[in-house]
């Protein structure tokens, strides 16, 4: 197992930049996930590491050796593909144990491996099988259980779980998770789904047309999301972004003017006239009801009237997609299963001050709350 360090990595195509000043550490035994929409330059970062793309300028290291001019099968690393890219005519055990022949590894110790690999991933009683004969999660178990059996310094998993269904996701992340506490391989994972990121990372790095936007972990990035593209990805469903331009007392939004607190006034420094984007967390908001007790003070609390204009049940809650009545703006709702409105419906939302997130209109930073206190 080794670290993994990149230095202002940058790869071209061309006139076009795939990426660009890629700087991260990732000590070893830790599991990273690169996220972001298609085209943000995440596979070409996992495939730079792997050694399948060479990088325009930069430096990448794995553990204390400069990997730039070292050839992919030389590099010690394992990567998983997303079509998996198992050999049709081989078994189960065939294909664990391939790349470990390949390196003319003694069969004994070969056999042990594929043992030990298979019981780990349960998938003792299939070795005798082709991949045809597989389901999608058990195909992508052996693929995973390839890599495994390599004991590599990295494990490099681009999208592995993208052509599963949603239940088999589901148990598939989780073993996937249980799999890296148990060997402790340093690994870089690349996914567009956020649920993937937050739940798998120790870090999450997200990448934004081939730039990193924010560097940190799942909770804080949540919680403190550098700018508006990270705050509106990570998240299901996403933040809500609401135009506002500053007014005498507080922001005006779709006509209507929700509150400043204080202590925002302060930090921001307003003045009439500013426009922001405000962003507000579809937990962070809920239906004002005169009967329902207020847990927070009055100047903590905004109003904004909304039409509902979609209802969908999800079991243990509910969640309203709504819009500003004049500029049709939409507002995600999250709130509990015994919320049901009809389509049409006026309602008057309470948004929680101490939860509004305030950015730059033009360049998507965020203003507030600030960085530091």
């Amino acid at each position: 197992m080794a670290s993994v360090s990149l230095e202002s990595i940058k790869r071209k195509f061309n006139n076009v930049t795939a990426i660009e000043d890629i700087t991260f550490d990732i000590p070893d035994g830790e599991f990273w996930v690169l996220v972001g929409p298609s085209g943000c330059g995440k596979s070409t970062i996992l495939r730079t590491i792997a050694g399948l793309e060479t990088a325009t300028s930069g430096k990448l290291y794995i553990g204390d050796k400069l990997m730039n001019n070292v050839p992919a099968r030389q590099r010690d690393v394992a990567m998983v593909f997303q079509n998996y890219a198992l050999y049709p005519h081989m078994t189960v055990a065939e294909n664990i144990a391939f790349g470990l022949r390949m390196r003319k590894i003694d069969p004994k110790v070969v056999q042990e491996r594929v043992m030990t690999v298979a019981r780990s991933l349960a998938l003792e009683h299939l070795l005798e099988r082709k991949p045809k004969q597989l389901s999608g999660g058990q195909q992508q178990r052996v693929a995973l259980g390839r890599a495994i059996a390599r004991q590599p310094q990295v494990f490099l998993l681009d999208e592995p779980l993208s052509n599963l269904d949603a239940q088999l996701r589901d148990d598939t992340r989780a073993e996937l998770k249980e799999l890296h506490q148990k060997l402790g391989i340093t690994t870089v994972y690349v996914t567009h789904d956020q649920v993937e990121a937050m739940t798998l990372a120790d870090q999450i790095v997200v990448l934004n047309r081939g730039r990193i936007q924010q560097i940190g972990e799942p909770q804080e990035i949540y919680a403190k999301p550098a700018n508006r593209m990270v705050a509106t990805f990570l998240g299901s469903p996403p933040m809500n972004i609401l135009p506002a331009k500053y007014v005498a007392g507080g922001f005006a939004v779709d006509g209507q003017v929700l509150p400043v607190t204080a202590y925002m006034q302060d930090k921001l420094h307003l003045r009439e006239g500013l426009e922001f984007d405000l962003g507000v967390r579809p937990e962070s908001i809920n239906i004002n009801e005169p009967q329902r007790r207020r847990e927070h003070r009055e100047e903590e609390l905004g109003e904004l009237v909304v039409e509902v204009k979609v209802v969908e049940p999800l079991g243990r809650e509910t969640l309203i997609r709504a819009s500003l009545p004049s500029s049709g703006v939409l507002v995600n709702v999250q709130v509990g299963a015994d919320v049901r409105p009809r389509p049409g419906d006026r309602l008057t939302l309470e948004i929680d001050l101490g939860q509004l997130f305030v950015f730059d209109t033009a360049t998507g930073d965020r203003l507030y709350p600030p960085s530091a206190p």
